[in-house]
Parts: C-alpha cells; structure tokens; sequence
C-alpha cells in the first residue's frame, strides 16, 4: 500500500511534467536546428511551442529555456531584417546576418547541451 501512495506522490506528479518540459525544450532546440536549413520556417514553429510551454514550465529549470528560446529567436529575427535592409551598404548586411547566424547557432547549440545535461540555461 505505502509503494502505490509513494508512487502517486505530489513529486513523482513533478517530475513527470518536468520531464514532458525538458522534452518540449529539446524538441524547439531541434526546431531552431531544422530553422537553419528550412529559411527560418521551423523556427516559427519552435518559438510558438516556446511561448506555449514556457506557463507550464514556470518555476522550474526548464523555464530558462524556453526564456532563452523566445529572446534567441527575436534577437535573431531582429538581426537578420537588419542585415537584409542593410546588405547594400557595402556588404554590412551580410556581416550581421553572418554574425546572426553564428550567434543563433550558438545560443541553440548551448541549450541543447545544457538540456540533455538537465540543467538550467543560466
């Protein structure tokens, strides 16, 4: 009888919904990598998933993440509309949407290996 209490605990309940969110979290990490090669297009799809699981995640570790998964795509997003707006300009454009590239890469690349890791993005 305790094995089937302790087994039904408000933790065991916790940890299950910490699990689903550390999935979801490598699941838009993923999108953000198929972003690179689909023109962006995936990425959309990963910061909608973000903005829907980063209430649930609320509290946990897993909420770093998705935190780091909306600002890394806006900031992205923001950089390469610059670049495209500003690549007639002896090539700027492309330097910031290179530096753009690089940067998401990075940022995606991190939080992947700190999810598998289980722990937060800070």
């Amino acid at each position: 009888m305790t094995d089937i209490q302790a087994s039904q605990s408000p933790e065991s309940a916790g940890s299950s919904a910490g699990s689903e969110d550390r999935t979801m979290a490598i699941v838009v990490y993923g999108l953000y990598l198929a972003a690179l090669l689909s023109c962006g297009l995936a990425g959309i799809a990963g910061v909608i998933v973000a903005y829907i699981k980063r209430q649930d995640a609320r509290g946990g570790i897993w909420a770093s993440h998705f935190d780091n998964q909306i600002e890394t795509f806006w900031i992205w997003l923001v950089l390469v509309v610059a670049g495209g707006l500003t690549a007639w300009v002896l090539g700027l454009g492309l330097l910031v949407i290179g530096f753009a590239f690089v940067w998401f890469l990075y940022r995606t690349i991190k939080g992947l290996l700190r999810a598998l890791e289980n722990k937060a993005y800070l």
